[in-house]
């Protein structure tokens, strides 16, 4: 292959290599395959900052032995609707999956489903998790704690993480409303995105290690993220590190690690998972709020209102199932393929 060319991949041969090399970590196949099914998933919702590109770091922390290929995960705390799980360091869409179905399955008993899980691993979009649960008739919610990456209004050192969270209110007819975002103006993966394929960042993203705006993505690597709308954005994200890592037990603020810090140093996050049975009580009330965003008025020079979730529905549209590898990400899969001792994703 051309390494200086962009190639486009169907998404299944993409999700099937994927999973082949989390086989060859001593993932086991299920695991393997939801997995890269939630990676593969991002890419073609358009979320890059949460899909193959983190590959590599997955397969090395595998290999360093920060992430366990097949933990035995068991619930170290059960109420009528709320549960516990401990992960023990598996991949987190592992753990995620299994916290999902516990939820969903407590929900259709008392109508809602709580789960909590400490000693977890990074999961992907959280959106992927609570679109899962409301592809099952429920109103879905996912969240997670993540290293401090952002300051305190006024601070100037990293304190608490820009923590994500996802909700998904199913629609009778057609797609669920889905909110899923980050608590700060940005991921720290699209900047790293940015970094990886030598673009700068708008401003408002983030500061350097001083405190200082930039637009450098190196800069803002070893800086701060900005939380959004500013301490509207950092309360939100302490409210989901204590849903997430304090009901679980869990790690909170900084005794999460770095994604990307040392391969062999747990990252030790934590998930929170809810699932509510409305039954009928919410009826088709998504579909009509999205419908009345939708057809809002709109501004001048506006084309066209988005509802909640339709921009990743519309980057899914426009894949049609195939994704685009940019040359430098290629590179990288091919050192993971060679360090395995497997088949290229392409041949060279």
């Amino acid at each position: 292959m051309n390494q200086s060319t962009i190639a486009s991949l169907p998404a299944s041969k993409l999700q099937q290599w994927v999973s082949h090399m989390f086989i060859a970590c001593g993932v086991p196949q299920d695991d393997a395959n939801i997995t890269a099914e939630a990676l593969v998933e991002a890419d073609l919702q358009g979320v890059a900052s949460h899909g193959c590109m983190l590959l590599p770091m997955y397969v090395d922390r595998l290999q360093a032995g920060s992430v366990n290929p097949r933990p035995s995960m068991r619930v170290i705390e059960d109420r009528p609707s709320l549960l516990v799980i401990d992960a023990y360091h598996g991949l987190g869409q592992v753990s995620s999956a299994y916290a999902v179905d516990m939820a969903m399955a407590r929900a259709r008993a008392t109508g809602v489903g709580m789960v909590a899980v400490r000693h977890a691993f990074h999961f992907g979009t959280a959106a992927f998790w609570s679109c899962r649960i409301a592809a099952d008739g429920m109103i879905g919610a996912a969240m997670s704690n993540t290293r401090p990456l952002m300051p305190a209004p006024g601070g100037s050192e990293r304190l608490i993480g820009n923590n994500p969270l996802s909700f998904a209110f199913p629609a009778i007819e057609g797609e669920p409303l889905v909110v899923d975002m980050a608590t700060s103006s940005s991921a720290m993966g699209k900047i790293r995105n940015a970094e990886r394929q030598g673009r700068s960042i708008p401003e408002g993203w983030a500061t350097d290690k001083e405190g200082k705006p930039t637009t450098s993505p190196a800069e803002a690597i070893a800086g701060m993220l900005l939380p959004a709308a500013g301490p509207k954005g950092f309360g939100l994200a302490v409210l989901i590190d204590l849903l997430c890592g304090g009901i679980s037990g869990g790690s909170i603020a900084d005794q999460v690690q770095p994604l990307y810090g040392p391969a062999d140093r747990a990252y030790d996050c934590a998930h929170w998972f809810m699932a509510i049975d409305a039954g009928q009580m919410l009826g088709d009330r998504a579909a009509v709020l999205t419908r009345r965003i939708r057809e809002s008025r709109q501004a001048a020079g506006i084309e066209r209102i988005y509802a909640p979730g339709d921009l990743e529905r519309e980057q899914r549209k426009k894949h049609q199932n195939s994704i685009s590898v940019e040359p430098a990400l290629m590179s990288q899969f091919d050192k993971v393929a060679d360090a395995l001792g497997l088949g290229r994703l392409l041949p060279s």
